[in-house]
C-alpha cells in the first residue's frame, strides 16, 4: 500500500528518538498531536510500522535532503509533501529552521567548508598553527592545500607539523575553533585574501627550502602528509627543493661527482643564457678537458629554442633533486 503524507509523517516521527520527536512535535495543539497518534496507531495495526517499511521513509527523507543540499537546507518536496500537509506550512518552516540548527550543530565546520580558500586565509589571520591545523584538516584536501599555499612558509611549516602530530582536541576544543573562524567569516562581509600572481609557487618554494632544511626523516614525514592532501602538491614542493638558480649553493663535492656523467651537449644547452653565478659554479667543478668539450659543444651549436634550454635544465636537475630526495645532496650558503 502507497503511503500518503500524514502516514509518512507518522512513521518518519517513530523512527526518531523520542527527544528529537518530541522537539519537532513542540507546539503542536492537542488537535494535531491526536489525529497523529490515530496515524501512529492505525499504521501499527496494519503491520506497516515494521523495520523494513520505517528505513524505506527514513531513506527518501535522507534523499530529499541530500538533493537539496546544493540550495541550502531545504527539505524540498519531502517536506512539502508530508509535514505540510500534516503541520500547515508556518510550523513546518519552523521545523525547517530546527533541522538547520540541529545540523549546524552536528557539522561545526559545515559553513566553513563552503568559504573560498581566500576568505579561510583572512579569517585564520593571526591564528595559531595547531587552530589551523585543526580547521584544515576538516577541509576537502584540495581546499586545505590552497589555504596551506597562500600560508608564508613560516606558518606553513607549524601548521604541517601540527597536522602530523596532532594534538587530542576534546570536541569543546573544535566547537570553540570553529566558532571564532565563522563568526570572523560573517565579520569579513565579502572581504578575502587577495594573492599576487606567482604568490602560490613563492609560498610554496618557500616552504621547500623550509623542509630541506630539516633531517631526512621528520622531512620525508611531513612530505607524506601533504601527499596525502594533494599529490601534485607535495611533488611540486619535491621539485622547488632544488631549482636551477639553486646550482651555486650545491656543495662542490656533490656537484663534481653529479657532473661526471651529464652529457656535454645537453649541459651546453642548459648553460645557454644562464646565470653568470650558475656559469661560473659549473665550469669549476669540471676538469679542463670536459671545459673544453664544452666549449666545443656551445660553439658548434645552433642557438637553441626557449623550450629546449628548460628542457634541457630539467633534465639535468632530475638526479639532482633524487640525490636530494635520497639525502645525499648536500646544500652549502643556501
Amino acid at each position: 500500500m502507497e503511503l500518503n503524507g500524514k502516514q509518512k509523517a507518522a512513521m518518519l516521527l517513530m523512527s526518531l528518538d523520542a527527544l528529537t520527536a518530541a522537539e519537532l512535535l513542540k507546539g503542536l495543539d492537542p488537535e494535531m498531536v491526536q489525529e497523529l497518534a490515530v496515524e501512529l496507531a492505525s499504521l501499527e495495526a496494519s503491520g506497516l510500522c515494521e523495520g523494513k517499511e520505517k528505513m524505506k521513509v527514513a531513506r527518501e527523507f535522507c534523499t530529499s535532503l541530500a538533493n537539496s543540499s546544493s540550495q541550502g537546507l531545504n527539505i524540498g518536496h519531502f517536506l512539502n509533501e508530508i509535514l505540510v500537509s500534516l503541520l500547515g506550512k508556518e510550523k513546518a518552516e519552523q521545523i525547517r529552521t530546527q533541522i538547520k540548527k540541529m545540523t549546524a550543530k552536528k557539522d561545526l565546520f559545515a559553513d566553513i567548508r563552503s568559504s573560498t580558500a581566500g576568505e579561510l586565509v583572512s579569517a585564520l589571520e593571526g591564528e595559531h598553527p595547531q587552530a589551523i591545523a585543526v580547521v584544515l584538516s576538516e577541509l576537502p584536501p584540495k581546499k586545505s592545500q590552497e589555504v596551506m599555499s597562500l600560508l608564508n612558509a613560516e606558518t606553513s611549516r607549524k601548521v604541517v607539523w601540527n597536522m602530523t602530530n596532532p594534538d587530542l582536541l576534546t570536541g569543546g576544543v573544535k566547537q570553540r575553533m570553529a566558532s571564532i573562524v565563522s563568526d570572523r567569516l560573517k565579520s569579513l562581509k565579502g572581504e578575502t585574501f587577495v594573492a599576487k600572481p606567482g604568490r602560490r609557487e613563492e609560498n610554496l618554494r618557500k616552504l621547500a627550502i623550509t623542509l630541506s632544511g630539516l633531517e631526512k626523516d621528520l622531512r620525508d614525514q611531513l612530505l607524506g602528509e601533504l601527499s596525502k592532501h594533494d599529490e601534485e602538491t607535495s611533488t611540486m614542493v619535491k621539485r622547488l627543493m632544488v631549482t636551477w638558480d639553486d646550482i651555486p649553493a650545491i656543495a662542490d663535492r656533490s656537484l663534481q661527482e653529479f657532473l661526471r656523467s651529464v652529457d656535454s651537449k645537453k649541459l651546453a644547452i642548459s648553460l645557454f643564457g644562464a646565470d653568470e653565478g650558475v656559469v661560473q659554479k659549473i665550469r669549476s667543478n669540471i676538469s679542463e678537458k670536459a671545459a673544453a668539450t664544452l666549449d666545443e659543444e656551445a660553439s658548434l651549436m645552433q642557438e637553441p629554442l626557449p623550450k629546449e634550454v628548460l628542457e634541457a635544465r630539467e633534465e639535468i636537475m632530475k638526479p639532482l633533486r633524487d640525490a636530494n630526495e635520497e639525502g645525499k645532496l648536500r646544500m652549502i650558503g643556501r
